[in-house]
């Protein structure tokens, strides 16, 4: 095998982003502005979201950004809310998004602990988050670690947190990859020694990850064969 360990980015990797988030956004956005349309257009526009389009704009700082980030940007259109209750806010409100798995995980990642790899997923949502999300497909049992920017190794591009991975279990950094797909993934990747393996299922294109990926695959699912060669 070429790895001992692989981690996984959460939304983008594991979850398509956009069948995900942009629908998500979508609904929240208007909620939180409680029918105020040019409210609503503030936050989109903080957030670098399109609402009429129903997307996230690709240099979006939330696409990789953490929970923090998106509550501060929150906060520039909506003044009168304290960002710690922000955070709170949409951390529930994240928890909630209607998830599109990449690939149907459970089969996915049941191949994978077949081949005895330790399995992990960071992310830079909440850790609270990542559990439901993970929890509600049904596939939180199969990782062996589970950090979001929030749980004390801070958050990608610092390699903090996927050091964090390799130490717990005692694996050579260099015997891990980290799975992403935007660029903050896979620089933390190379800054902690690791593989790096970039997946089309989030808002960069081949063209913005290559530079920074080992290889480029259109989703997960084509790890299993990449590992066996």
């Amino acid at each position: 095998m070429r790895v001992d360990g692989l981690l996984f980015d959460k939304d983008g990797t594991l979850f398509d982003f956009g069948a995900t988030w942009n629908t998500w956004a979508a609904r929240m956005i208007p909620e939180m502005a409680e029918g105020d349309s040019d409210l609503a257009e503030r936050i989109a526009q903080e957030l670098d979201y399109d609402l009429a389009r129903q997307t996230f704009l690709p240099h979006s700082a939330i696409i990789a950004g953490t929970n923090r980030d998106a509550a501060e940007a929150v906060a520039r259109a909506m003044p009168h809310r304290e960002v710690a209750e922000l955070e709170t806010t949409l951390m529930h409100a994240a928890s909630t998004a209607p998830l599109m798995e990449a690939v149907p995980l459970a089969p996915f990642l049941d191949g994978l602990s077949q081949h005895g790899l330790r399995l992990g997923v960071m992310t830079n949502d909440t850790e609270f988050a990542a559990r439901a999300h993970l929890g509600s497909v049904g596939v939180d049992g199969h990782f062996d670690l589970i950090l979001g920017f929030d749980s004390g190794f801070g958050a990608k591009p610092d390699p903090g947190p996927l050091l964090a991975f390799s130490d717990r279990f005692g694996l050579a950094p260099e015997r891990v990859a980290m799975v992403g797909d935007s660029t903050h993934d896979l620089i933390a990747g190379h800054r902690a020694g690791m593989q790096t393996i970039a997946v089309l299922t989030g808002m960069a294109t081949e063209a913005e990850l290559a530079p920074y990926a080992d290889v480029v695959f259109p989703n997960i699912g084509h790890i299993p064969g990449w590992l066996a060669t």
